[in-house]
């Protein structure tokens, strides 16, 4: 997302833009899952809305173009907006760095709180933390980090889901594994009724559970925090090693995406024909969602970026929009939680647990139309988005 204080003159890197504006409509083909369907059938399509052959179709494409492709892209660009204000900010570099992120996770809590149980701004504050520890590392550095914290990540959920998995393959279904597993991605009876009744909460039912819940929630946003942090530093090695710049040549882009989408796509349509072939054996969903498609997923992200960076024509009108939409990503990542709200929640049409997967994905191309529309006008007569202004002044005032 947008750091809060860029300038808005003609340093500006329109492709940089453009590629966060990319990042924002492709979160939305990912949370309106989380908004449309019990918590289960994020990862499982089996568990609901996914009877269909189109569902399942969705399913798969989602699983190895979309899911989790762009969090990374938007993770990326947060680190390196964060570097580009470290680089520009001088003095008391961890006061103002400190403040900003202490201001983005209430802005996330809050978003938490009341729309999104999916908020990724908590989890960029806390893994934000560590990015003038890495600032001074050079590109090289930043790439090995970035390794390593996806293999901690991997290593990690591995050990966390390693028994449900090997308990299934031997047949050991009521083990305490394989029942963790079912809860969390299966269809258990209690667990998908509990998963209903609380995606149609009203709003003050969501509140008070929410507020209740923090400290469980807390608990899985620190398990998210190294993934979270190895796109950030690779985010900071591409604006180090110029590519972020629009500095590298069209050839070194496209063979950078070619190399990256040759070594992520056959693994992620390996591990989507494990999990279908399983029959989407709860463990298999969440360990192949969660934990084994992470450095693919990083890997792809990596060439969507530059695929985006080669083919952006910082004169063209689809570029100029995107870049808008990049330029107030912090606002549009919020609007498009409140849209999805007012679809699927009690509070709204209650379209929750309503619709298929198929109807779901169609139905989140009404945020991207949104903020498609709204963002170059905004942009024109007002300059920063509203919530940018916020976190700005916010972070000015603790810093």
């Amino acid at each position: 997302m947008a750091a809060p204080d860029h300038s808005q003159d003609a340093s500006r890197v329109v492709e940089l833009d453009a590629l966060r504006g990319l990042a924002v409509l492709g979160i939305a083909w990912m949370n309106v899952y989380a908004f449309a369907l019990p918590i289960q059938a994020y990862a499982n399509p089996m568990v609901w809305g996914g009877e269909g052959a189109l569902d399942r179709l969705v399913w798969a494409s989602s699983f190895v173009f979309i899911e989790d492709k762009f969090r990374t892209l938007f993770a990326m660009l947060f680190g390196a907006g964060c570097l580009i204000l470290i680089e520009r900010s001088g003095e008391n570099v961890w006061r103002s760095h400190l403040a900003r992120m202490a201001v983005l996770f209430i802005i996330g809590f809050v978003h938490a709180l009341l729309l999104a149980s999916n908020d990724v701004l908590r989890t960029y504050a806390l893994a934000g933390l560590a990015i003038p520890l890495l600032a001074p590392l050079g590109h090289r550095a930043l790439y090995a980090t970035a390794i390593g914290l996806v293999a901690l990540h991997v290593g990690g959920g591995m050990v966390a889901f390693g028994s449900a998995v090997v308990d299934v393959y031997v047949g050991r279904v009521g083990s305490d594994a394989a029942l963790f597993a079912e809860r969390q991605f299966g269809s258990d009876p209690g667990a998908l009724k509990y998963a209903l009744e609380l995606g149609r909460q009203t709003l003050a039912e969501r509140i008070d559970r929410r507020i209740g819940g923090f400290s469980s929630q807390f608990a899985i946003l620190a398990a998210s925090i190294p993934l979270n942090l190895a796109a950030m530093a690779l985010g900071m090695a591409l604006w180090k090693d110029r590519m972020l710049r629009a500095e590298w040549r069209t050839f070194r882009l496209q063979r950078l995406a070619a190399i990256c989408a040759l070594l992520a796509i056959p693994p992620l349509l390996a591990l989507a024909w494990w999990v279908s072939d399983s029959a989407f054996a709860p463990a298999f969903a969440g360990a192949a969602a969660i934990v084994l498609s992470a450095p693919f997923d990083t890997l792809l992200g990596l060439a969507y970026a530059a695929l985006a960076m080669a083919f952006f024509d910082r004169e063209g009108g689809f570029t100029k929009r995107l870049a808008a939409v990049g330029r107030l990503s912090l606002t549009n990542y919020l609007m498009t939680s409140v849209i999805f709200a007012s679809l699927f929640a009690s509070w709204g049409l209650g379209l929750f647990g309503e619709v298929s997967r198929s109807q779901a994905f169609a139905l989140s191309f009404i945020p991207i139309a949104a903020v498609l529309a709204w963002s170059p006008a905004w942009l024109e007569r007002f300059g920063n988005g509203p919530f940018e202004r916020v976190w700005r002044w916010a972070s000015i005032r603790l810093g």
